[in-house]
């Protein structure tokens, strides 16, 4: 299963996008499935075998603000 990070707004989906992929981390935006949340509607998604808490370091360091994680 992939994992995505639902994002609070579409501006720190594109952010998150570009930080993480400068950080050579395979990302990609993505609709957020109605059947896992809701939100702005934009979720960045991440490939299964990421590792998830790292990602999520990095987003945390960057002041880059996330709404839920769905595993």
């Amino acid at each position: 299963m992939r994992h995505l990070i639902g994002m609070t707004s579409v501006t720190y989906a594109v952010r998150a996008e570009k930080y993480l992929r400068g950080q050579g981390v395979r990302v990609k935006i993505v609709p957020t499935p109605k059947t896992v949340g809701s939100g702005c509607g934009y979720s960045i998604e991440l490939p299964e075998n990421a590792d998830l808490d790292h990602v999520l370091a990095l987003l945390r360091d960057a002041h880059i603000k996330i709404k839920e994680v769905y595993r």
